[in-house]
């Protein structure tokens, strides 16, 4: 009796935290600086890992300096999220794809998500620039690809 509330109580929770057909992954988005602490950017990191590995979804994190943009794409190679193909775009140097761990991916995109604001001198002489860096989980067929 206990285990089939549970279930219900899940399966409630689900329905509620999903709006009209939309995704589980579809509000995995975040700007850089964020006012997350560090719990809920851990959480938000694991969650993107699941979902990386359960849907035919792919995670980018876009850095932007004045003059140039890098992008980091994450996407499971396998379907137990233990590896994970990581592309990496550069402006300046193009492309570059490596298959990682997911305690690395793990690791990096959490301290790619708390770190602090930039600062102008890092960005340009001139100041930051007017987007910030984001992190989105969009759909596989919408990367871009090497």
């Amino acid at each position: 009796m206990a285990s089939e509330r549970l279930s219900q109580t899940r399966s409630t929770h689900r329905v509620t935290t999903t709006a009209d057909d939309e995704a589980p992954w579809a509000d995995l988005e975040v700007t850089v600086p964020t006012d997350r602490d560090h719990a809920s950017v851990i959480a938000l990191v694991e969650c993107t890992l699941v979902e990386l590995t359960h849907e035919a979804v792919g995670a980018v994190f876009v850095s932007r300096q004045v003059g140039w943009e890098t992008r980091t794409q994450y996407v499971s190679v396998d379907d137990v999220g233990e590896q994970f193909q990581k592309r990496h775009y550069d402006d300046r140097l193009g492309w570059h794809e490596t298959t990682v761990p997911r305690q690395i991916i793990r690791d990096e995109l959490i301290t790619q998500l708390t770190r602090s604001a930039s600062v102008p001198a890092e960005r340009s002489a001139k100041g930051p620039t007017s987007e910030p860096d984001t992190f989105v989980v969009k759909p596989v067929r919408e990367l871009q690809t090497p």
